[in-house]
């Protein structure tokens, strides 16, 4: 698995015609609030065009790509957070997600309607952000009561989480998303169980029509979006779910063909991928052999052993060496025993940095 990305938005923005079309999820979309009910998860390949090529270096029969897992939940209303609505029912199914993709809508359409009656996706991303930090303001509520009890055994662990569960309140209740030292393991590792949506990584997908795609961030409408989105550190990526719909009707090159004559240079999935890429760090490593050729995510920083260990927990827990040939090399010697006999082959240790595009062979024993 690549990434899991929630798709969270108010009703009727096209949430579900989105996720549909990026992922070819089936899920149910039509012109009325709360179509979508139960959680819809969709996973699709993370293209790698270095894939293909190692493949056919290798002779690999068969092509493993790395993946990414869409879930889209019920569409949120302002006042969510006191029981308007159904999304804040499903929030709990995107607080293990990796990364949050808030949609807008930014197309006006007479025949859609808009849930507030009005076109201003500013404000629709101003309910969602407000939402989730109301829900995760109503989780540390519900987490401080529970830990109060632990805590007075004297716990260090449980002391911390209660000191930043009230912290993470606090700031909540103020309207600004909680900080903690990220240089710290413990508050870092305390962060992530506390689960706090409004913390995670998140970018905005702006759902638009053809035309608001080619003159995208020039009108009024856009321009205050991008710029309302900059201010809270967030990228807005423009998606024409019409367009996506045809894209997943073709092939890989009359795609190619139909982006070119569209003048677009990448997919709206494409661009998602990237973005959640770039936003949590990730990089891409392969194993390749006969068999298959396979992609692997793992984030920036990770060990030998930690890399090892997205292949299979049995290669962390034995590692002994990894055998590692860079892409650049592998393409260049055309294969990995000719990158080895040409002295491109390295052996590396546990304390190892894994790079993007690293061809590896890890070396184990249990």
């Amino acid at each position: 698995m690549g990434f899991s990305c929630g798709f969270v938005g108010l009703p009727n923005v096209g949430k579900s015609t989105i996720f549909n079309a990026l992922s070819k999820g089936g899920a149910a979309a039509a012109n009325f609030p709360f179509c979508t009910i139960e959680p819809n998860t969709g996973v699709v390949p993370v293209p790698d065009e270095r894939l293909k090529v190692l493949a056919e270096l290798e002779g690999s029969k068969k092509i493993i790509p790395t993946t990414l897992k869409f879930i889209d939940i019920a569409g949120l209303v302002q006042g969510a957070s006191q029981g308007q609505g159904l999304g804040n029912q499903f929030l709990g199914h995107i607080r293990n997600v990796d990364a949050v993709a808030h949609v807008v809508r930014a197309f006006a359409d007479a025949d859609v309607v808009h849930v507030d009656g009005k076109l201003d996706p500013v404000n629709d991303l101003e309910v969602i952000m407000t939402e989730l930090m109301l829900s995760d303001l109503e989780s540390l509520e519900k987490r401080l009561q529970k830990s109060k009890k632990a805590a007075r055994t004297g716990d260090k662990d449980m002391k911390l989480e209660m000191e930043m569960a009230r912290r993470f309140a606090d700031a909540l209740g103020n309207g600004e998303i909680p900080q903690y030292d990220r240089e710290d393991p413990a508050e870092v590792e305390t962060a992530e169980q506390l689960g706090l949506i409004s913390m995670k990584p998140a970018f905005v997908v702006a759902n638009v029509d053809e035309e608001t795609l080619s003159s995208f961030g020039k009108d009024d409408t856009t321009a205050a979006l991008v710029k309302f989105a900059a201010e809270k550190g967030m990228e807005v990526i423009p998606v024409c779910g019409k367009i996506e719909e045809e894209l997943a009707q073709l092939s890989e090159e009359e795609a190619q063909d139909f982006l070119e004559d569209m003048g677009i240079g990448e997919s709206g999935l494409v661009k998602v991928i990237h973005t959640g890429y770039k936003l949590l760090d990730y990089i891409t490593f392969f194993t390749v052999g006969p068999q298959e050729a396979h992609a692997w995510t793992v984030e920036h920083g990770a060990t030998a052993p930690q890399a090892a260990g997205k292949i299979h927990t049995d290669l962390c827990r034995g590692f002994i060496r990894m055998e590692t040939v860079s892409y650049k090399d592998m393409v260049s010697c055309k294969g990995w025993n000719a990158a080895k006999t040409a002295g491109k082959l390295r052996i590396e240790g546990k304390d190892y940095v894994v790079e993007d595009g690293d061809v590896i062979h890890v070396r184990f024993s249990v």
